[in-house]
């Protein structure tokens, strides 16, 4: 089936999500669809799958006009969408899933049997290996996501939306993603690749769009280097790589050991880690998310109520402490959730500037220090947004209408904005467009050069490699180990699927990913 998008613009209040983008998808075509966080490609993608209405242009499949007021309507046309985050039930086997909103009846009973049969059909026939009674909370992400595909076939899908389907993929489960992509194409299906990360448009797309704010801004072979696709995404020449000298490691003075973080349940989702920092250097954790990341930075800030075992910074032990207290001991601490953890969206730039600041001087003043010099606030936002390069008309501005690059640039002046002991940064570049993301890593690399000790979590290992001096994998929970920053990329792949790093080498050296033998410009 061809899919043919004319003139789609989308609105919302007075942004312009999509601007009369034009879009076609021929049978058995990987197009993919690439574009900074933020540049319209979901929105663009939810308007072909019914979630919203196109406010002007229009949709044909196989010349046709077609309208779709709902998924529903989308799907019986045969379009199907894998969304970033799964629409699964964990609870649920694998085909009451599938069954769900779609229920097969025989004499007015559900026909499961049916279901579980054609499932074990499209699972032989791409090679998915989905067991049909599995509950998908006991899945890994990778077969989880097999599922949603499994739901769009059985459908009858001639059209496959899949947006950011690697983002929750280690290099190994991207490799198979890759592989049941051919598959489908060879098939006759369409494929719309929806991403931003250039590695894999190289690997896998037979044509390229590219999305700049809302409108296409031009299209580019798969064998365009990285860095001119990188230019197209942005405007601009940008750099992808982080410039950085060996590091002049210092005095160790992280110490994390026996660390247990528990949930709500008692179950421990940080189980007995150690890990060691030294000034002067980058600790970079790498793992897909959920395994216990986001709590091993959360423990360390003194945000996580349930906490065993030892953090010291510089011997002073910070479990036990507030947050207050860990801050005022000179941890700075960038969350992965900057408009809900790292800024009060409807206080101005100058404010937030200020946060865990406010008490003191030159902010601070009248007995007890209890007001706040206003024109101290106002004079220390005109410095900070001047350093870096805070896109605003002024520090009065409130946080939440900026872009996402410019809030956490905001969050990342305030942290960095005083002698630190220890710096933390969750997700640091997560949302942010390439020229964002060259800021960012530049200011990490100076602190880690200033002599403090840095730990960087994040999903993405093309960033985890660029950052980090010593990269530590984590899996359900624990350390699986702790290995250089050259180390293959498809061994920490493995590695974050639990292996162990001997055993992960000497797989990987026998079985290299795909993406890995993509070649860099």
């Amino acid at each position: 089936m061809q899919l043919r998008l004319e003139g789609i613009t989308k609105r919302f209040g007075p942004l312009v999500a999509n601007d009369g983008i034009d879009l076609l998808v021929e049978p058995g075509q990987i197009h993919c669809l690439l574009g900074e966080n933020g540049a319209g490609k979901s929105t663009l993608m939810n308007v072909l799958y019914g979630l919203y209405q196109p406010d002007e242009g229009r949709i044909l499949l196989d010349g046709e006009p077609a309208a779709f007021s709902g998924p529903g309507e989308a799907m019986a046309a045969g379009i199907g969408m894998v969304h970033q985050h799964f629409m699964l039930v964990p609870v649920f086997t694998v085909v009451e899933n599938v069954m769900l909103g779609h229920e097969s009846t025989r004499a007015g009973l559900l026909d499961v049997e049916a279901t579980r049969r054609r499932i074990r059909e499209i699972s032989d026939r791409y090679g998915f290996a989905v067991d049909p009674d599995a509950l998908v909370e006991d899945l890994p992400v990778g077969v989880q996501q097999r599922v949603e595909i499994i739901k769009a076939l059985l459908r009858d899908a001639r059209v496959l939306i899949l947006d950011e389907p690697t983002a929750v993929l280690t290099p190994q489960e991207t490799d198979e993603l890759i592989g049941i992509m051919r598959q489908l194409k060879a098939a006759g299906t369409g494929i719309v690749f929806i991403t931003h990360k250039l590695r894999e448009v190289r690997a896998i797309a037979d044509t390229i769009t590219v999305i700049r704010r809302g409108a296409v801004v031009g299209s580019a072979e798969p064998s365009a280097s990285e860095v001119e696709l990188a230019s197209l995404m942005v405007g601009r020449a940008v750099s992808l790589g982080v410039a950085k000298e060996a590091p002049r490691r210092g005095e160790t003075t992280v110490v994390v050991r026996g660390l247990v973080v528990r949930d709500a349940a008692g179950a421990r989702v940080v189980d007995g880690v150690d890990l060691d920092i030294a000034q002067g250097e980058v600790l970079a954790v790498a793992g897909v998310q959920g395994n216990g990341q986001t709590e091993l930075t959360e423990a360390i800030v003194g945000l996580q109520e349930r906490v065993e075992g030892s953090i010291t910074l510089g011997g002073r032990e910070l479990v036990g402490r507030s947050v207050r207290e860990v801050l005022d001991a000179g941890v700075g601490f960038v969350p992965e959730d900057r408009s809900t953890d790292g800024l009060v969206p409807t206080f101005s730039i100058a404010e937030n500037l200020v946060l865990d600041l406010h008490r003191r001087a030159p902010f601070a003043r009248g007995p007890g220090r209890l007001a706040l010099d206003l024109g101290a606030v106002r004079e220390n936002a005109a410095r900070r947004v001047a350093e870096f390069d805070v896109r605003a008309s002024g520090g009065e501005v409130a946080a939440g209408t900026l872009s996402g690059g410019n809030q956490q640039k905001v969050v990342l002046a305030r942290e960095l904005s005083r002698p630190l002991q220890l710096f933390i940064a969750s997700q640091p570049t997560r949302g942010l467009d390439v020229g964002s993301i060259e800021f960012v890593h530049r200011r990490i690399v100076a602190e880690r050069d200033a002599g403090t000790p840095v730990l960087i979590v994040s999903t993405e290992l093309d960033e985890v490699v660029d950052l980090a001096d010593r990269i530590a994998v984590m899996y359900r929970g624990r350390i699986v180990g702790v290995v250089p920053a050259d180390t293959d990329r498809d061994v920490l792949g493995l590695m974050m699927a639990g292996m162990a790093p001997e055993e992960a080498a000497a797989v990987a050296a026998e079985n290299p990913t795909e993406l890995e033998q993509v070649a860099q410009p």
